[in-house]
């Protein structure tokens, strides 16, 4: 056997350690997330948690006492500048602090959000009051999301759905489909905004057509949870291709 010496890398040179918890049904967020982060020394590092292929208030309140464990997987070593869990509604039904107890628990972290704190910071840095907000859920579990950012300030009087429930149906509704919807919603009126909720609908690539159309800030899920999470982590990059968010704030 040869033994040989070795020199490690100068992890002070990575400019943000990312955390994110998945959700085992889907099948978009990663990808969304790995095309909006800077590609230069910012480590993205994800684990899954397990969830229903159903959704509903029960199904997503199952996952409570699953996110410390789950977020206790991703590598022991590093602390996270931010890490984010991956449900819209599953954040809920679950509630903002118990997540964000739960991310803390699990694993090492400066800052934890989720898509309810990330779209109420990014509503804040637009200057959105009201949003036209397109769920692919069933009615249920898109009222009480839709009350929850009610109580913070953030009212959603026009509202579209796909009426769906079942994850991998979810997951690939497709941009046409989206961008369709959004813009009925839109031409409707009296709103500041457009949100798409849900980590699983794939938004990313018919936000700036959306804006374009429309003349609204398009919003979704994985948009703002990973700008958030890049901002509470110190990274200030303004980017194109992901909407007047990445642009401007």
């Amino acid at each position: 056997m040869t033994e040989f010496a070795y020199s490690l890398e100068d992890k002070s040179t990575q400019r943000a350690h990312l955390g994110l918890v998945v959700l085992q049904s889907d099948e978009s967020i990663e990808r969304d997330f790995r095309h909006m982060l800077p590609s230069e020394a910012v480590s993205l590092y994800v684990t899954r948690v397990a969830s229903d292929p159903e959704v509903s208030s029960e199904n997503l309140a199952k996952m409570k006492n699953r996110i410390e464990a789950a977020a206790g997987l991703l590598p022991r070593p590093v602390t996270y500048h931010a890490i984010g869990y991956g449900c819209t509604s599953g954040t809920s039904v679950i509630g903002v602090d118990e997540v964000s107890r739960q991310l803390h628990a699990g694993c090492s972290a400066k800052a934890a959000t989720q898509p309810v704190s990330a779209l109420l910071a990014a509503a804040k840095a637009l200057g959105v009051t009201r949003l036209a907000f397109l769920s692919p859920y069933v009615e249920e579990v898109s009222s009480h999301l839709r009350n929850v950012l009610a109580d913070n300030g953030l009212q959603s009087p026009v509202f579209g759905t796909f009426n769906e429930a079942r994850e991998e149906r979810v997951a690939w509704i497709d941009g046409p489909s989206i961008l369709k919807a959004a813009k009925a919603l839109a031409q409707q009126g009296g709103v500041d905004a457009i949100f798409m909720s849900c980590t699983n609908l794939r938004t990313l690539g018919v936000i700036e057509q959306i804006e374009a159309e429309t003349d609204l800030p398009a919003l979704s899920s994985n948009q703002v949870l990973c700008w958030h999470m890049m901002r509470l982590a110190g990274l200030d990059d303004r980017m194109n291709g992901f909407g007047r968010l990445f642009r401007e704030a």
